[in-house]
């Protein structure tokens, strides 16, 4: 969860819009969504779904004590990842023993409220338990590991798990494979690897691969397209490219989503946004948060313009719980809701995006 580099112009109109949302609304406040459904607006989850997409938020188990956010969550989307709850580290912290108790919360939570959950993430450099990383591996012990890891987990979650980031972020900027654990001992087969043993612990499951700063197109998504498309002339099953659309006003506009979203769906897999947010340098204003609202509604109409994109992910919807203060110091306001559950100009542009497609 890098940040993303990419720089692009605004289009003024846009920007004027969004500014004049800010000034000349009223905030609304999270509570209306609890009025009775005859007179409440409908959900960003209801106005997706209305174009075959689906509308949801990351959660991580602490965030499930915090009771007002939890059930805004259960109200407002129709599908959640665990922030942390499935990584190797939680799932298996000594070789060969699973500990399936923080995803079990949140697919126990995810179940009550009607949501459905993707898997994040079986195979990633970071967040690896300590006797894993180290360790010293022959490629055959190394290979029976993953395979164990990644068939116990999957096994676990079948038919709870609509879709799993398989291998997470392991590209370079520059396209090349990241040198983690993995590729230095396996080589680039162990990502095939992964997929076929996915795919054989839950047949049902959509597998991804996942990463950062592939939204424009570039050396490193093109890698993934380079990849993607070799994969499938394999009989690989790799079934979808998720892109993790962590983005910065500072950064540009990724002018070419749509476009990179397309190319991918017409390999035959599914695009999905896995983990949206867009900050900025504090303090906000009305200005940045006009901008990022214009953000939130080009994203969401990237999406909306390509039938194989599949759905919109934000990490964690509202700034109460975001982990981009704690990561990029003197940044945030990066999400649609703010710290006291109210609605930005952001979220104000979703739903113009979901209302007007």
């Amino acid at each position: 969860m890098s940040a993303p580099a990419r720089r692009s112009r605004i289009k003024s109109s846009a920007l004027a819009a969004c500014t004049a949302l800010l000034l000349g609304l009223a905030v609304a406040p999270a509570a209306d969504a609890a009025s009775p459904d005859r007179h409440r607006a409908a959900t960003l989850d209801e106005l997706a779904r209305r174009h075959g997409r689906y509308f949801g938020s990351a959660v991580d188990n602490p965030e499930l004590t915090d009771a007002a956010y939890a059930d805004l969550l259960g109200r407002e989307f129709g599908t959640t990842t665990p922030g942390n709850g499935m990584k190797w580290y939680a799932t298996e912290p000594r070789r060969g023993v699973f500990d399936f108790a923080a995803g079990d919360e949140i697919v126990s939570y995810a179940r009550a409220h009607h949501l459905k959950v993707r898997g994040h993430t079986l195979l990633w450099h970071s967040q690896l338990p300590g006797w894993l990383t180290s360790g010293t591996w022959t490629a055959d012990e190394l290979r029976a590991i993953l395979k164990d890891h990644i068939t116990q987990v999957v096994k676990h979650y079948r038919g709870k798990v609509f879709a799993w980031d398989v291998a997470n972020e392991i590209m370079n900027e520059d396209g090349t494979y990241r040198e983690n654990l993995f590729y230095r001992t396996l080589g680039p087969g162990y990502i095939a690897d992964a997929l076929r043993w996915a795919r054989a612990a839950d047949p049902k499951a959509k597998l991804y691969l996942n990463d950062y700063n592939v939204e424009d197109v570039g050396a490193k998504s093109d890698a993934y397209y380079t990849l993607i498309k070799r994969l499938k002339a394999d009989g690989v099953p790799v079934d979808g490219f998720g892109m993790q659309a962590h983005l910065a006003l500072q950064y540009g506009f990724p002018g070419r989503l749509a476009q990179n979203i397309q190319r991918f769906a017409d390999l035959g897999v599914d695009v999905a946004l896995t983990e949206l947010d867009i900050r900025m340098a504090l303090p906000a204003d009305a200005n940045k948060l006009a901008q990022q609202a214009d953000w939130y509604g080009r994203v969401t109409g990237a999406c909306l313009a390509v039938k194989r994109c599949v759905g919109i992910t934000v990490w964690g919807y509202s700034d109460r719980h975001s982990w981009i203060p704690s990561t990029f110091p003197g940044e945030g306001a990066a999400l649609p809701w703010d710290e006291n559950l109210r609605h930005k100009p952001a979220y104000d542009a979703i739903r113009q995006a979901l209302t007007a497609a």
